[in-house]
């Protein structure tokens, strides 16, 4: 969602194609130059065959079908002393729409952009995760539908969905798995429900993946493999791969770390129906407890974590010694994570950590005091500079990658013709 291009997302390889337009067969030839042009990789016809090692006349074949299609455009951007003036080949801003959608405990974030990933409108929802999917998805739709209208973007079809959930996920058939905090939603079919409502293929995925993924692609200094760890009312992790692709695993439950048992706390019981995990002894949710505080009041979901962040920016001792006791129990996990997957930068995000340094501080203690130094020696421990915008960073470049996968592209030829 920002104007910047210096990184592209990495296109991953083909996942199962969610429900939409079939794809059609993708030459290799056309799928290379539109890719090329999607990730600002090339821009001209000779810097194309330069990189793609294809024949100038090839290129230049494919450069017009793609152009016959409506889907990049070539503009002369100067004068040439000699022969053709210099043109620029960009993705055409008329080709389709992404939509994005992040859900939170607290409130719904709506986004939609360009093919390029550049932001058209954005909006933040009253809808709250309790909600349920049945009022919470049309309602969704419906607000993407009047953005895009207010925009002027009636005519240019949604070409790709992406919903990011607080809940664990199953990426390959689009709906939550048994989410602690979200009543109603488990099992529910996201994707097949969104593509009804705008009629383009979705992909649904865990919160913090998508976090990682924007911290990943837009942050400052967030070199891969990156790993996000999200302390809010659960506790969740998302990891980059030096690739740029997501880690989910074999089931999409990658990153769960909230449910790490903890030991010395089995007294504790966590929304799971476990005890003793991570969650249930050090995440917001758990401070709150700790200071009792109430988490909530009927008209503010945030009414806790506000009164929370306002004593640690004050100083208070009993706060600040609750998020140190809580950075610790985080540390010994995080520590194991950092041993396990060798990560390059860790970046913190929440509420609490953005509100002061005590819970990055005493994370960051624990990490280098327990993992190897041949795990730590470059490892670079940080907040988020994105803060709440990386969730839907992270749907924009999900929804960019996976269109312009050969999948993607296949549905994007079978569309403009």
């Amino acid at each position: 969602m920002h104007k910047e291009r210096e990184r592209r997302p990495a296109v991953p390889s083909a996942r199962p194609a969610p429900p939409g337009t079939p794809a059609q067969p993708v030459p290799v030839a056309l799928h290379t130059v539109l890719t090329l042009v999607a990730r600002s990789e090339a821009a001209s016809r000779a810097e194309i065959a330069r990189r793609s090692g294809l024949a100038r006349s090839t290129v230049g074949h494919q450069i017009d079908e793609l152009l016959r299609r409506g889907l990049i455009t070539e503009t002369v951007v100067g004068q040439s002393v000699r022969g053709r003036p210099p043109r620029t080949l960009t993705i055409s801003p008329e080709a389709g729409t992404l939509a994005v959608v992040f859900v939170s405990p607290e409130a719904t974030g709506v986004a939609v952009t360009d093919l390029n990933g550049d932001l058209i409108a954005q909006d933040t929802l009253d809808l709250r995760v309790e909600t349920g999917p049945d009022t919470l998805l049309p309602a969704v739709a419906e607000r993407v539908r009047t953005l895009l209208t207010e925009h002027g973007r009636t005519g240019s079809p949604v070409r790709q969905v992406v919903v990011g959930l607080p809940a664990p996920v199953d990426f390959v058939r689009g709906c939550p798995v048994r989410p602690p905090i979200m009543p109603g939603w488990d099992g529910f079919p996201v994707a097949a429900r969104m593509t009804e409502l705008l009629g383009a293929p979705t992909l649904v995925d865990n919160d913090v993946n998508l976090m990682a993924l924007g911290e990943a692609e837009r942050g400052t200094g967030g070199d891969v493999p990156l790993l996000c760890l999200s302390v809010g009312t659960g506790i969740g992790a998302g990891l980059v791969t030096a690739e740029g692709t997501v880690h989910r695993g074999a089931d999409g439950a990658a990153g769960d770390v909230g449910h790490t048992r903890v030991p010395g706390h089995d007294e504790v019981l966590c929304a799971c129906g476990k005890t003793g995990c991570l969650e249930a002894v050090a995440s917001c949710r758990a401070i709150l407890a700790a200071l009792d505080m109430p988490e909530h009041t009927p008209d503010d979901p945030a009414h806790g974590l506000r009164l929370l962040c306002e004593r640690l920016a004050n100083g208070d001792a009993q706060a600040l010694h609750e998020v140190g006791r809580a950075g610790v129990e985080i540390g010994e996990v995080v520590a194991i994570l950092v041993l396990a997957f060798n990560p390059r930068t860790l970046i913190l995000s929440g509420p609490v950590a953005d509100a002061c340094d005590e819970l990055l501080a005493s994370i960051r203690a624990v990490v280098y005091r327990r993992a190897l130094s041949l795990a730590t020696r470059k490892l670079v421990i940080t907040t988020s500079q994105l803060g709440a915008r990386a969730g839907l960073i992270g749907a924009v470049v999900l929804a960019v990658q996976q269109t312009f996968s050969r999948d993607g592209v296949g549905r994007l030829l079978g569309s403009a013709r």
